[in-house]
């Protein structure tokens, strides 16, 4: 048993997909908490990074909903890459602007969403910027909030990678 064909055979299954959903219901809830009980302000490239990570979410569903059907498979894994990769990009970027401020690389004052899909005036509570990218509000462990998302999308990353690269092996005969 190989570690490829592991993991292609537990792509094939409900539960690891549902699992990539719980911990993005969990992180978005941490979101949430951070800002409505806490009080801190999210800025607008947290709200970015809160979509990757609701993509990510998406993602995880549509490999759900028929996991060993090779196109809902294939559909969640490269959307759930294209959303990791989205993610991680945001967050260095983020990293970027609190620690290496600048007055000609700012964040937008506003949330720049399509017209038809304008989240910020349908969920204002989850969706509205009102912080500003530059402060750091929050840290753990010596990490912002941002630092803590690069590591978080990173780490999704290198499960994509695996998952994509065991696509190209046998899966294990039962499991």
């Amino acid at each position: 048993m190989t570690l490829f064909s592991y993991l292609n055979t537990i792509s094939r299954q409900r539960l690891p997909w549902l699992l990539l959903f719980a911990f993005v219901v969990f992180f978005e809830g941490c979101a949430l908490f951070f800002q409505h009980v806490l009080g801190l302000a999210p800025c607008v490239m947290c709200i970015y990074e809160r979509i990757a990570m609701l993509g990510i979410g998406g993602a995880a569903l549509i490999g759900a909903i028929a996991p060993n059907n090779r196109v809902f498979r294939w559909v969640g894994l490269l959307l759930w890459g294209g959303c990791t990769y989205k993610g991680v990009r945001l967050a260095l970027e983020h990293v970027n602007l609190q620690f290496h401020p600048s007055p000609f690389t700012t964040c937008d004052r506003f949330v720049t969403l399509p017209s038809w899909l304008p989240l910020n005036d349908w969920m204002p509570w989850m969706f509205k910027a009102y912080g500003d990218c530059g402060d750091i509000v929050w840290q753990f462990l010596s990490l912002s909030m941002p630092q803590w998302l690069v590591i978080i999308f990173i780490g999704n990353l290198v499960a994509f990678a695996l998952l994509i690269t065991s696509q190209c092996v046998k899966p294990l005969r039962s499991m």
